[in-house]
């Protein structure tokens, strides 16, 4: 597969075959990834791949404490940073919220409709039945110059995923739950938990990974000065 097909043919898919993907395979992705720039060689990154029992035992304490919340009202986990400010601006705004009303829609979730869209909601917790599951973290005292440096390791990570056959989904919803995830890794209290890579195969019959999701035109988005 040639860079632009990987590029054309990467998307967020949300729903995997139960097909493993072997630590092997994973180990030869992240080993070509590593080769990503960052500002002056920092590599700021350290990313936990889990699988098996490691990856059912995240799922199950997440989903509990979700569960539990759900009941008492009480919130137990809280995140380090801010990802998304609360009065989020347009265009933003108008994005966001058309792609999660098409995904709904292709699942028949209704407005409305608390005890699906929790569920739905739960299956980020599960990588979306996802075999594999890559855990970036940064050292919490590092700024905006190394978490740009992390995009550009995910991005590599998903484009050489394709290489291997491989979908995946970048999920920034993990990071309230750092703490069950530093339990289960081992990741150290001074790392912050940046987001998380669902790895696997894709379920094509799966009706959510028929979605597609625009994107603005070049004429909106870049402009060009100086060229002859």
């Amino acid at each position: 597969m040639d860079l632009v097909e990987a590029i054309e043919s990467r998307r967020s898919v949300r729903a995997y075959l139960p097909t493993p993907v072997p630590q092997e395979t994973v180990a030869a992705i992240m080993e070509l990834s590593l080769r990503s720039p960052s500002g002056t060689n920092m590599q700021p990154w350290t990313v936990h791949a889990v699988s098996g029992a490691v990856k059912q035992g995240i799922a199950d304490d997440v989903i509990a404490s979700r569960l539990r919340v759900r009941e008492t009202g009480v919130q137990e986990h809280h995140g380090e940073r801010v990802f998304y400010p609360d009065d989020l601006g347009e265009p933003w705004r108008a994005r966001r919220r058309a792609i999660g009303w098409d995904l709904y829609g292709l699942l028949g979730i209704k407005k409305g409709d608390r005890e699906r869209t929790f569920d739905q909601h739960n299956r980020n917790y599960t990588l979306f039945d996802a075999p594999v599951g890559l855990f970036v973290f940064i050292e919490k005292s590092l700024e905006v110059g190394s978490w740009l440096d992390l995009g550009m390791l995910m991005q590599t990570i998903m484009l050489v995923a394709r290489e291997h056959g491989l979908h995946t989904c970048p999920q920034a919803a993990w990071h309230i739950y750092h703490q069950i995830v530093r339990k289960w890794t081992g990741a150290g209290e001074n790392e912050s938990l940046a987001a998380v890579i669902a790895l696997g195969y894709e379920d094509t019959l799966a009706i959510e990974n028929t979605l597609r999701t625009p994107r603005e035109p070049l004429e909106k988005v870049v402009t060009f000065s100086g060229f002859d």
